[in-house]
């Protein structure tokens, strides 16, 4: 079984004019985010987004599961991110350079010193990073990214660059973690890799890279999310685009050309 996903379509003042064609005519529109609408609807358990950034994004946080179910949520968020484009000088904000207090925290989300608090790191294409739930992040300009993480839409803003959006100081500062936040699977993702970049605890995340992969293939019955990054990848003798994602129930019906890639996620 094969489902294309609907693509939902977002504008942003953050967004960019310039994304590829693959993904679409938008006239000149501001394009921020492509995420896919999963038929589960708020039950499945994963989303996936590309992003395209023209200016930094928020300074954010996200709760972890029990966090985010006291306050009403299904799940918390874990995420991660692969660059798959950046301009010269783009970066990344993963966690703080040191430790502080949420007391120094919130004076300095207030008065925007909490910009220099971040631990901005150079992002180029293949730069892989997983941010647990908890971890201070920030995307900035000139990037496209794609993203995997947890289905839910809880996200505390502590700092906005004087957007005229909400913050969610109180909420955000309860749950995040003030210091540096590295992780072991945070790395570069070669074009002909294939390996397991996720392995748990909320999902995996498989990159495929061309006729090679099919070693990789899981070979049981899931719910396994296929995302194409470039041209040259079929399921089940059936072309799936760059700028689509098809959800699949098994997963050795994948193949990629030489030189095409793609990436699998499914739940844990």
């Amino acid at each position: 079984m094969l489902v294309r996903l609907q693509t939902l379509v977002v504008e942003k003042p953050w967004g960019r004019t310039d994304i590829p064609r693959d993904f679409g005519d938008f006239g000149g529109r501001r394009i921020g985010e492509i995420w896919f609408a999963h038929p589960d609807g708020d039950d499945a358990p994963i989303l996936v987004k590309f992003l395209f950034t023209s200016e930094r994004l928020s300074i954010q946080v996200h709760p972890d599961d029990a966090a985010a179910q006291a306050a009403g949520f299904a799940r918390g968020k874990d995420e991660c991110w692969l660059v798959l484009d950046s301009d010269p000088g783009a970066e990344l904000g993963v966690g703080l350079v040191a430790e502080t207090s949420r007391e120094a925290l919130r004076d300095a989300a207030l008065d925007g010193s909490i910009v220099d608090m971040i631990d901005w790191r150079p992002a180029r294409e293949g730069d892989f990073v997983y941010n647990r739930a908890g971890t201070i992040h920030a995307i900035g300009a000139g990037l496209t990214v794609v993203e995997v993480q947890q289905n839910v839409d809880c996200t505390y803003r502590l700092y906005d660059y004087g957007r005229p959006r909400e913050l969610h100081l109180d909420a955000g500062l309860a749950v995040a973690a003030p210091g540096p936040r590295p992780d072991s699977r945070d790395g570069r993702v070669e074009p002909d890799d294939n390996r397991l970049l996720v392995d748990g605890p909320h999902f995996r995340l498989l990159h495929l890279a061309g006729p090679d992969a099919a070693a990789m293939l899981p070979q049981t019955d899931g719910a396994y999310s296929f995302v194409p990054l470039s041209p040259g990848c079929r399921v089940d003798d059936e072309a799936v685009a760059l700028g689509e994602c098809v959800v699949i129930d098994r997963a050795d019906g994948i193949a990629l050309a030489p030189n095409a890639r793609a990436l699998l996620c499914w739940p844990c």
